[in-house]
């Protein structure tokens, strides 16, 4: 089980992600992918490949299927175990129903590795009101995991998660669209890393601390409220900009703004962005705790610390099948390359592996870049 991982996925699933709005079908299309993230000691990568078809005038079929291999020596792994390779596999099949000017959704994913398998069922409705110039959606996602130990084949545990959205999309004006969306976690579980540890003091052994395993509460409930606006420019060129809030039971509150801007020229389109992040930290967490089993609940999860991010980006697309002229039986066909370069300051997370005595240990800091190449044809 790898949070770094998810998030990956999560971020890829991004490009892939081609959801029907209220009143039309997402257009027949093929998406090959390749995606690479590296940094502080871990990389990832992999391929993806979707596909999507209509059948008739009211329904659409789509599935994906992704692989990503993780070799991890991140300060995580090599201040407490040793250097792993994993894989992991992910099936996704969805349908939309178009009936009118509502959109039904529904989609099933299944994920599944070596100490952790994932189940996630959705369902969602879209509905275009008032001239189509606001589209209302409601999504519903239930997951079902079960976390497991590689190096103990009786250790099972099992977390459930449901997540309910509702977002509003309205057309403001001529060029100005923007997007308001609320989304509330529920998870209920193991929730926390079972290869994990905290660190305590320990005045009975050379360093000054040692280890235990961490413990989470078996609950949690978040609460993220965003904003997204765009507004496009009389030369086809758009400025895009998100703001999101985002608040949960762990006294972790959060905000994240992004700014972003394209433009095209000719069959090339190009998107900068700027991402900032900031967080403060879980009400378990403890880079070093005072003694063992300080308190009722500890964690040393570094994404569970104070923490600030900013990400830089750009990315760029190639229509190299142009329609009406198109190529036997492809309408269109792009090359998408993105690059984002990732940047984070742990405020209360302690480098360790930097073999500095306790209490003068830096501060860890994390750079990474993330790489997306993939092909899309129309049909």
């Amino acid at each position: 089980m790898n949070r770094l991982r998810h998030t990956v996925v999560a971020l890829a699933g991004l490009l892939f992600a081609n959801s029907a709005l209220a009143g039309v079908l997402p257009e027949d299309r093929s998406d090959v992918m390749y995606h690479l993230y590296e940094g502080g000691g871990v990389r990832i990568d992999g391929p993806s490949i979707l596909m999507r078809k209509q059948v008739g005038n009211s329904m659409s079929f789509v599935t994906n299927y992704y692989i990503d291999t993780i070799s991890s020596a991140s300060i995580d792994v090599i201040t407490t175990a040793s250097p792993y390779d994993e894989e992991r596999t992910q099936w996704s099949l969805g349908m939309d129903y178009l009936r009118g000017n509502t959109t039904m959704s529904v989609g099933y994913t299944t994920s599944t590795e070596s100490d952790f398998d994932a189940k996630t069922y959705s369902l969602a409705v879209s509905q275009d009101m008032f001239g189509d110039l606001t589209t209302l959606t409601l999504s519903y996602a239930l997951g079902d995991d079960t976390v497991g130990r590689s190096d103990d084949p009786l250790f099972e545990r099992e977390a459930d998660r449901q997540q309910y959205g509702v977002g509003i999309t309205q057309i403001l004006t001529r060029n100005l669209i923007a997007t308001l969306n609320y989304q509330a976690v529920t998870d209920e579980g193991f929730l926390n890393n079972p290869y994990r540890t905290v660190r305590y003091a320990d005045a009975a052994v050379p360093r000054g601390f040692s280890y235990e395993p961490e413990l989470y509460p078996n609950t949690r409930t978040s609460n993220a409220l965003g904003l997204r606006m765009k507004y496009f420019l009389p030369y086809r060129a758009a400025v895009e900009a998100e703001y999101r809030y985002f608040t949960d039971t762990w006294d972790i509150e959060g905000h994240t703004a992004k700014l972003g801007y394209v433009h095209p020229m000719g069959p090339f389109t190009f998107h900068l962005k700027y991402r900032y992040h900031d967080q403060t930290g879980a009400h378990f967490f403890s880079d070093l705790f005072p003694r063992a089993q300080a308190t009722n609940f500890r964690g040393r999860d570094k994404e569970l610390s104070p923490l600030t991010s900013h990400t830089l980006g750009i990315s760029g697309s190639w229509e190299f099948i142009e329609q009406p002229e198109g190529w036997k039986f492809f309408k269109r066909g792009s090359l998408n390359v993105s690059y984002d370069f990732l940047s984070v300051d742990y405020h209360e997370f302690s480098d360790i592996s930097a073999g500095q005595p306790l209490g003068e240990e830096p501060l860890y800091k994390l750079e990474a870049d993330v790489i997306q190449i993939f092909f899309s044809f129309w049909y």
